[in-house]
């Protein structure tokens, strides 16, 4: 973004807000691109052998990228699909994922969603996870809590993993890689009421973070799957790590995230074996 100097706190508020605003409004436009091609069809190819991508993929992240270029001109954009738009090194970087669950939308399943966030000087600044289906809009600023369609939303207060609702996920490779959380989901399963396998991180997490799901965690993920669910469970009171419990690091391709009364015992449960 370009540099402004604001003289009074309520003027850097009111520029947020225009900036979460016009991003909310961008996952809208993205949102109904994917609604439309599942009416009119969509074309699937395969980037490995489970991992795939459609042409709504692709035409939901140019849109995505387009309007971040038009708004925000000096912010570099990774996108998943068209990767980093550009090599110089700036304190900005928006992270896009134009569909968090393709195989669920290629197989008509109803999870997946829309993922954009603002990752600055390394810390999460800004998110937005829209649901097209539902019409739910999830949007986090850094120090501002967490909403869903406006209202605030808060983590659970489930105090002991036997009495949570837990949901995880797998990576494409899980065939092939050695830590392929089997044993941690046997493990979760049998300790607490569930652990369910829905297929969007970015739902999943602000699934955490509005409280209808206690805690997740996932092995072999990427930044622009969990940046923006991250900060929403942060600004709704939840707590972040990796999986071994050491500090989050949206890059580090892992996450845990909790309600916070649940976390180290889930850390117990989930880590390494």
């Amino acid at each position: 973004m370009s540099k402004k100097i604001y003289r009074h706190k309520d003027e850097r508020e009111e520029a947020v807000k225009l900036d979460i605003a016009k991003v909310e409004a961008i996952a809208v436009g993205a949102g109904k691109i994917l609604l439309a091609k599942l009416e009119e069809g969509f074309s699937i190819e395969k980037k490995g052998a489970v991992d795939l991508i459609t042409d709504a993929d692709r035409l939901s992240d140019e849109f995505i990228v387009r309007k971040l270029q038009e708004h925000f001109p000096d912010t570099a954009i990774l996108s998943e699909e068209q990767g980093l738009t550009s090599s110089a090194q700036r304190r900005s970087l928006w992270v896009v994922d134009p569909l968090d669950g393709t195989t669920n939308y290629a197989h008509g399943y109803p999870y997946f969603s829309v993922s954009i966030a603002l990752i600055r000087d390394g810390e999460l600044a800004l998110g937005v996870v829209h649901n097209p289906l539902s019409g739910e809009l999830f949007s986090a600023v850094r120090g501002q809590g967490a909403y869903r369609n406006g209202t605030k939303v808060r983590v659970s207060q489930t105090k002991r993993v036997q009495e949570s609702l837990l949901v995880t996920g797998f990576a494409y490779d899980v065939a092939t890689r050695p830590d392929d959380n089997m044993a941690q989901f046997a493990r979760a399963t049998k300790a607490s009421q569930g652990v369910l396998r829905l297929g969007s991180a970015a739902l999943d997490l602000c699934n955490v973070a509005c409280g209808r799901l206690d805690g997740y965690w996932e092995r072999g993920i990427n930044v622009w799957d969990i940046a923006a669910g991250a900060l929403m469970v942060l600004e709704a009171g939840g707590r972040l790590s990796l999986i071994g419990g050491q500090k989050f690091d949206p890059f580090a391709r892992e996450v845990l995230a909790t309600n916070g009364l649940i976390h180290g015992e889930l850390l117990e449960l989930v880590g390494d074996l």
